[in-house]
């Protein structure tokens, strides 16, 4: 009987064939910057609360008593929500720039 190394031969070949396939070069890793805004916490003081006339008033107050003090709160309650838009925006500010 004869020994025929063809068999032989086609398996050395796929082998190489399969271990060239296996040893390619990996990809190239490429990192990029990525800019992310990160949330920080404001620290902005907040406006102390003003007193309003209208929470200390006795109960049996006259009409013009209850508007005159509900006017002056429309003026503190105004100057209040200022000063909070104000603490807001420093607040944005330091975050947007």
């Amino acid at each position: 009987m004869r020994w025929c190394p063809i068999p032989l031969i086609s398996a050395a070949l796929a082998a190489g064939l399969v271990m060239t396939g296996c040893s390619s070069a990996p990809p190239v890793v490429k990192f990029d910057q990525v800019k992310v805004a990160i949330p920080v916490a404001c620290q902005e003081p907040e406006p102390a609360r003003p007193v309003m006339p209208t929470e200390h008033l006795a109960g049996a107050v006259d009409v013009d008593a209850y508007v005159q003090a509900a006017e002056a709160e429309i003026e503190r309650r105004e100057g209040y929500e200022l000063l909070l838009v104000q603490a807001l925006r420093n607040c944005k500010q330091a975050i947007f720039e």
